[in-house]
């Protein structure tokens, strides 16, 4: 992607803060701007390097942009996509980072001039952990985004919006809206509310006894309940299918266990470990 001149970023926290850094190591843009609400955690995001400057207001904040980022909460990015339409200059990308991809496609395509510049993205990367402090200017180095246009989407957007994120070290990968929150919802969605379920199962008194399973099959659990209540409503569906297969999974270990069924057992762990073990061949080969 050429470089540009101004990006804006909606919400500078660790995803929209990775993203200015990114843009600032790489040379991506010539300024980039944060617009948020609270004027103290723009000032961190400057310190921080993430933004060259920042805002309250949305309008002045976006009117001279080549592109905006949306890394809001997923309950106001269709909202946040209206305002810099209507604020923004007509050749404005807007993209978002989104976990979600249905509701708010299908709410930005509700309105005219939103439509014609927004691409909905899900960049696949994160944390636990927020703010712009936690942000890493090699956060998408090799990680997939995912782009959701559909038939109605601009064809010179979409391949605005795939360079954009190329350009920071994100692999593109195209796909239906409702393929994504399907997909999305049991390899993310599910395991973050599996992992809260399961630290809230075990009792405190026990933590002491706690170490590497615990540690590693809960650490999701730690991240912000605000945002996946967001995320958990907006996938509903596609997320209580995904909760229906996960009960399907350990109800099979649970009458193995019943029956004291030794292969049974045996089955359904060697079905986890299987898939597990393509999962890390998969990520071996991307760092390869």
């Amino acid at each position: 992607m050429e470089r540009v001149g101004t990006v804006a970023i909606v919400g500078v926290g660790l995803i929209g803060g990775s993203i200015g850094m990114a843009l600032k190591v790489r040379g991506g843009c010539a300024r980039v701007v944060g617009i948020g609400r609270d004027r103290a955690k723009l000032d961190e995001a400057m310190r921080l390097g993430a933004i060259d400057e920042g805002t309250t207001d949305l309008a002045s904040g976006v009117s001279g942009a080549d592109v905006a980022v949306v890394c809001t909460p997923v309950n106001r990015i269709a909202a946040d996509v209206s305002a810099l339409a209507a604020h923004g200059p007509s050749d404005l990308l807007i993209t978002d980072a989104g976990s979600t991809k249905g509701r708010i496609v299908a709410a930005v395509e509700g309105h005219k001039e939103a439509r014609a510049r927004f691409v909905a993205a899900h960049p696949i990367a994160g944390s636990e952990r927020q703010g712009a402090a936690f942000g890493r200017a090699d956060l998408l180095d090799g990680r997939l985004c995912v782009l959701t246009p559909t038939s109605r989407t601009p064809a010179d957007r979409v391949r605005r919006a795939e360079a954009f994120w190329s350009s920071l070290g994100a692999t593109v990968f195209l796909m239906s809206p409702a393929d994504h929150d399907a997909a999305l919802a049991l390899t993310s969605h599910l395991p973050h509310a599996v992992a809260s379920v399961l630290a809230a199962s075990v009792p405190p008194e026990t933590l002491r006894l706690a170490a590497g399973a615990y540690r590693d099959s809960t650490r999701v659990a730690a991240a912000d309940a605000g945002l996946w209540t967001a995320i958990f409503r907006d996938n509903r569906g596609p997320l209580l299918d995904a909760i229906g297969k996960f009960q399907d999974q350990l109800s099979a270990l649970k009458f193995a266990l019943m029956a004291d069924d030794d292969e049974a057992i045996r089955a359904c762990w060697e079905s986890g470990r299987e898939h597990r073990l393509i999962y890390e061949r998969r990520e071996s080969s991307k760092n390869r």
